[in-house]
């Protein structure tokens, strides 16, 4: 007979975000402590209860891991994270300058200056955020077993540079646009996607080589 917990799934996303953050030597155990004292209150409290109970444990956990991937590789992490630093100083010219230099190449203001502005603006903007998916991957790829601790990280720091240049700006009388502080976000963002992209991959061939 199946019971209540058996029926009861705790929230996918929730499990997959501890399965990002989780080193490779707590791949299963963790996730497995989780979803055992997830079926239990599932049981006793109602799934409710038991999904809001998961989701604080998760949050918790994924601090925790991410601190317990710095403490176990504390030099080669930091070194992931500021070579990360380091190469997004180091292409971001080159979104701008490809840009206006296919733009001159092609005299697109010329013949069509609605395409040539929107290039040179959203454009550029998209071209940075790639710039910073590529930054995560390369972060990630080097931070092998830490990808989320270390493109986490970045971006953190890219999100503190982004709230502090704001608040300079506040303090000098301007006003930063709110638009723009959208964009830079996603910045930070990328930098954590290309961390997904890189981890899922390797577990993906993880469990492929297992089997």
């Amino acid at each position: 007979m199946m019971t209540q917990s058996d029926s009861v799934h705790p929230p996918r996303f929730a499990e997959w975000l501890v399965s990002l953050f989780t080193l490779p030597n707590n791949a299963e155990s963790i996730p497995g402590d989780l979803l055992e004292e997830f079926s239990q209150l599932a049981t006793e409290s109602g799934s409710a209860v038991a999904g809001r109970w998961y989701w604080r444990q998760v949050l918790k956990t994924v601090v925790h891991l991410a601190g317990a991937a710095f403490r176990s590789a504390p030099w080669s992490t930091t070194a992931a994270v500021v070579g990360g630093f380091l190469l997004r100083r180091l292409l971001a010219p080159v979104p701008e300058l490809a840009i206006y230099a296919a733009l001159r190449r092609y005299q697109i203001f010329d013949s069509h200056f609605g395409v040539y502005l929107f290039f040179a603006s959203t454009g550029i903007d998209i071209g940075h955020i790639l710039v910073f998916l590529l930054v995560g991957c390369a972060v990630a790829m080097v931070a092998r077993g830490r990808e989320m601790a270390a493109t986490t990280t970045l971006a953190l720091i890219f999100g503190a540079m982004v709230v502090l240049s704001s608040v300079v700006i506040l303090a000098r009388g301007g006003d930063p646009l709110l638009w723009r502080l959208l964009w830079y976000f996603a910045d930070s963002f990328a930098i954590v996607l290309g961390g997904v992209i890189v981890r899922t991959r390797r577990s993906a061939g993880a469990v492929l080589t297992a089997a």
